[in-house]
């Protein structure tokens, strides 16, 4: 059977939008233009090694631990090289903060330009030998002093974000992006090699049906967490509880209550009393992408873009989705702070 859909003849590219919202910055340079394509080549070489990982004997372990304790796939060590190799290459960059490095990676200084880049090469990568859904997520900064780059210079705070996303290898790849003027969906099209806009303008609902988090550590939750999520399952005022869903992949878990609404929390617990997350390449980039679509992310205490960075593998807790959901968390902790 033939295919009679009609061939799109002027298609909007994620390399064309790219181009098109840079020439409208006054003062421009291109080079954030230049540094967001060399991303877009390295996750589009991650997703294809993705997709043959089986073939090419990729699953399973290399034998080291990385930096936060996790055990480094082989597909994490390749996605790691990938994105350094394409963002120094890019000639935009100064310093690279990856979660697979222990120390932040300075660019060659015939090769320097003016941005840090935090990542996460593959994230949920515990999930690689089961094919469930991983990513990549990334944060874009500007170097904000004339000195020598160092690890210092990616020490900022979210608000500096200067564009976000996330990549998402699931049934299909997608990109989500923020350039701090909303956020837009892009499907990668394995016929053109490009990804194309699906998405404009991405709103998540002010509020949703369905709650995401790990339940196994209920144990250790705070009583307002407690409290919350009893709230959720046995609702007071007679409506239906919320459902739960959790794929246990982060980028899975926040692109699913970006479209559906509802909230996503990795809250602090009595086994990690500073939560689990890393705040500068997993919670400032996903945060920065749920407030540009009228959502919140929050640790319980400040919104996540507010935090300072102290370290570059800091973690913070994380709670982030609908406003009305994490507004009505929020009043579980106010309530609790109080009584005690």
């Amino acid at each position: 059977m033939s295919d009679k859909t009609p061939f799109e003849t002027d298609v909007l590219t994620l390399t064309r939008f790219v181009m098109e919202k840079g020439r409208r910055i006054k003062g421009a340079t291109g080079e954030l233009t230049q540094l967001l394509n060399s991303m877009l080549t390295a996750i589009k070489a991650i997703s294809s090694a993705v997709r043959k990982a089986g073939l090419a004997h990729m699953f399973g372990i290399a034998g080291t631990v990385n930096v936060t304790g996790d055990e480094v796939k082989k597909l994490d060590v390749l996605s790691n090289s990938l994105v350094i190799n394409m963002l120094q290459s890019s000639y935009s960059t100064c310093v690279l903060v990856t979660e697979e490095n222990k120390e932040a990676i300075i660019t060659p200084k015939d090769k320097q330009g003016k941005y840090v880049v935090c990542f996460d090469p593959l994230d949920g990568s515990s999930n690689i030998d089961c094919l469930a859904p991983i990513g990549t997520i990334f944060a874009i900064y500007k170097k904000e002093t004339d000195d020598k780059p160092s690890e210092k210079d990616a020490l900022q705070p979210g608000r500096n974000i200067v564009a976000a996303g996330y990549a998402l290898y699931g049934s299909a790849t997608l990109v989500a992006l923020s350039t701090g003027q909303g956020v837009d969906c892009f499907m990668l099209d394995p016929g053109l090699g490009e990804f194309i806009l699906v998405d404009r303008d991405v709103k998540i609902k002010k509020k949703g049906k369905v709650y995401s988090l790990n339940e196994g550590y209920a144990k250790y939750f705070d009583p307002a967490m407690t409290e919350y999520l009893q709230k959720k399952k046995f609702p007071e005022d007679g409506s239906s509880p919320y459902g739960a869903r959790y794929v246990g992949s982060m980028v899975a878990d926040v692109h699913r209550t970006l479209m559906y609404g509802g909230i996503f929390m990795y809250p602090a617990n009595q086994k990690s009393p500073k939560g689990k997350l890393r705040l500068l390449y997993e919670c400032n980039p996903m945060a920065f992408i749920i407030e540009q679509a009228g959502g919140m992310a929050t640790t319980g205490t400040e919104a996540v873009l507010d935090v300072k960075p102290e370290s570059i593998h800091q973690r913070v807790p994380l709670i982030l989705g609908s406003p009305d959901d994490v507004q009505e968390y929020l009043a579980c902790v106010q309530k609790h702070q109080k009584t005690s």
